[in-house]
């Protein structure tokens, strides 16, 4: 019985042809890809830990050995990364120990316009060493106080779209309609599947944030217009080869990262799919491997 190969297929059919096959005359070869037959990809993959938002820290420490990813956005949802100083260090003695880097922190939400609670959140990611803050919710009266301490502390806010049910930042546009005239380390964070929800494409959305764009949520919708069609990455229809592009084109130097947000009882399938199909693509386009 005949049937239409998936995107999925044809990516993994393509990466598998790329890296493994030579032919000569009628014979093919077989051999292991050598780090010196391609360029190791610009394309940094991470994940966002909201994705395992219903298990322990321990359980997503052992889900990501499994999935090779070592380079975390953290969140404090159960014990990942708590506020409290003290439990907060011992999350990060835990990653360490693991290998295991934090390169973001968030959504973190700003909901007070006031210092001490600003600086707390500033504090917080200071403690533990991360450079960028995934803001989920700043009104853009409070942006000016951030301002203030992202210079003091030299940490960049990377400003989260939420989508058209978000009526102040529903796409990364209407974020940098607010942030151009600010300090330049604030930002956005695109997340790929509100961008297209709320009309905006978002390869074009990649070129117009440009050097603002300081991290990057993805996920796969079968809809662009239906928050409840999230699909694992390449089963659904964001151009994920395109948005790779667009980055490397922009020489985007954050990190990808997967936000797998349905069946949170037992993402791993989703989430490991997502992996290969990203790799796939990034093998496709003629790289080993996304860069650590």
């Amino acid at each position: 019985m005949k049937h239409a190969m998936t995107r999925r297929e044809f990516v993994q059919s393509a990466a598998l042809a790329a890296v493994a096959c030579t032919v000569s005359g009628t014979e093919t070869s077989f051999a292991q890809p050598r780090a010196e037959s391609g360029k190791p990809s610009p394309v940094r993959l991470g994940l966002a830990s909201y994705t395992f938002r219903n298990f322990t820290r321990a359980q997503m420490i052992a889900y990501m050995k499994q999935l090779g990813i070592t380079d975390l956005n953290a969140k404090d949802t159960k014990d990942h990364l708590p506020a409290d100083p003290q439990a907060e260090a011992a999350a990060l003695a835990d990653y360490t120990a693991n290998g295991i880097k934090l390169h973001a922190a968030g959504a973190i939400y700003f909901s007070k316009n006031e210092d001490d609670a600003v600086r707390s959140q500033f504090e917080y990611c200071k403690r533990a060493g991360i450079g960028v803050i995934v803001a989920g919710d700043p009104a853009p009266e409070t942006l000016p106080r951030i301002e203030k301490f992202v210079r003091e502390y030299d940490i960049r806010i990377a400003i989260h779209n939420h989508g058209p049910e978000d009526k102040i930042w529903p796409s990364p546009l209407d974020i940098l309609k607010s942030v151009k005239g600010m300090d330049p380390r604030i930002g956005c964070c695109i997340d790929v599947g509100h961008c297209v929800r709320a009309g905006t494409d978002v390869v074009e959305a990649i070129h117009a944030v440009g050097p603002r764009l300081f991290n990057l949520h993805v996920k796969d919708l079968t809809s662009f217009t239906d928050k409840e069609s999230q699909v694992a990455v390449g089963d659904g229809k964001l151009p994920f080869r395109e948005i790779f592009e667009a980055l490397i084109a922009t020489n985007y130097k954050g990190f990808v990262d997967l936000e797998y947000e349905v069946h949170g009882d037992d993402p791993m399938p989703g989430v490991i799919a997502s992996f290969a199909y990203m790799r796939g693509v990034l093998t496709g386009m003629g790289y080993l491997g996304e860069r650590s």
